[in-house]
């Protein structure tokens, strides 16, 4: 998705935005153009049927056809984003592409029955599209906006069947997901089994060119055999990033931040910087926060920081100088665990987090080099 701007924050690069819906970023993808011309070529034979002599203003009649069709795609991916919206999630875009769209949403379904009203509403709303094209094509007399009504109810009713096709990532795969998180209670279940789905899937779609020779006697194109082998590929990695992420996420609960914490020493932030070392030293403390004159906690003291102050210029350095003022974001409850934490310490990146307990009182310092230490070895 090609853009002449640079691309903000919350912008993927190469997307350009073309609107919102619901207050929503839509993205196009360059790859997009790719499929809108294949599309103008694809139906051009139609077009020449129905209205010939049109010359090379037939190929634009069949870039117009492909905008109307993502119109309708969009249609599919507003749905899921709007859903989510009430259900509470923030959702950042949606992005047309290649093989479609695509909607980010900020956060993970929490019930079964969140993951099924947001997975399911795209593909009703496609075979709705569908449905409600089939009834206007019988309305409409012979002509290119009859053709253009026929390609929408034939490409949205097969984009709402497949998709409802239980496998991962597909739509149907979320809403299989969600069967089985909701008979099970194990969300990491549900998604194990959709991603299986989606392999099995993936098999059969490689497959189809040999199904179409031996059971229905047709021969496979060489346009055939490449698009099977995208859509393959593209629902097996799908499904097995799926199953992976799944199966990280089952270990996050294991991060709790009261057993991961520093011991930690409490030093005016005018100490130097060597006399803190030693008193940290001297009661084994891994981390070193300041405080005020009334000992209320000021700064942790970074690593990095102390590493880079040669040694022969700390007894001269404050402690406060090589310490980060404690800023919003930076001060955690010692309670926090899984998800939680995840989220937290995302939201506001930094090397050490002063953890406190319910009363105010200094629990010790979270380090991110021991959060990702330990979420490693959760996964041996």
């Amino acid at each position: 998705m090609t853009q002449t701007p640079p691309a903000s924050p919350n912008r993927p690069p190469g997307t350009l935005r073309i609107g919102s819906v619901a207050g929503i970023d839509v993205l196009v993808n360059s790859s997009w153009f790719i499929i809108a011309g294949l599309i103008a070529f694809a139906i051009e034979p139609r077009i020449e049927q129905v209205e010939p002599g049109l010359g090379p203003l037939k190929y634009v009649v069949g870039l117009v056809f492909a905008i109307v069709l993502y119109l309708s795609i969009l249609l599919h991916e507003a749905s899921h984003a709007i859903m989510a919206q009430r259900f509470g999630f923030h959702v950042n875009s949606i992005t047309l592409h290649f093989l479609g769209g695509q909607t980010e949403i900020d956060n993970t379904a929490q019930r079964p029955r969140q993951e099924f009203w947001i997975a399911v509403v795209g593909p009703l709303t496609s075979i709705a599209v569908g449905a409600a094209a089939v009834g206007l094509w019988f309305l409409l007399p012979e002509g290119l906006v009859r053709v253009a009504v026929e390609g929408l109810a034939g490409a949205n009713l097969l984009i709402g069947v497949l998709n409802l096709v239980p496998g991962l990532p597909l739509d149907g795969g979320r809403v299989l997901k969600a069967l089985v998180w909701g008979a099970s209670g194990n969300a990491t279940l549900g998604t194990i089994v959709a991603g299986w789905g989606g392999r099995l899937t993936a098999v059969l779609v490689l497959a189809w060119p040999m199904i179409q020779r031996e059971v229905f006697d047709v021969r496979a194109t060489l346009f055939d055999y490449l698009l099977v082998v995208v859509l393959g590929l593209f629902l097996w990695t799908g499904a097995t990033a799926a199953m992976a992420q799944a199966r990280l996420r089952s270990r996050i609960p294991l991060l709790v931040a009261r057993g991961l914490a520093r011991r930690t020493l409490a030093v005016p932030g005018d100490t130097p910087l060597a006399e803190a070392l030693r008193r940290a030293q001297g009661v084994d403390a891994s981390s070193i926060v300041t405080v005020s004159p009334t000992g209320t906690p000021t700064g942790i003291v970074s690593e990095s920081a102390v590493r880079a102050t040669p040694e022969e210029r700390r007894p001269w350095v404050t402690t406060s100088t090589v310490s980060r003022p404690l800023e919003e974001g930076l001060t955690l409850a010692a309670t926090i665990a899984g998800e939680d934490l995840i989220t937290a310490i995302s939201r506001r990146p930094a090397e050490e987090y002063l953890l406190l307990e319910e009363d105010g009182s200094v629990l010790g310092v979270l380090s991110t080099a021991d959060v990702d230490k330990a979420f490693r070895e959760s996964r041996a």
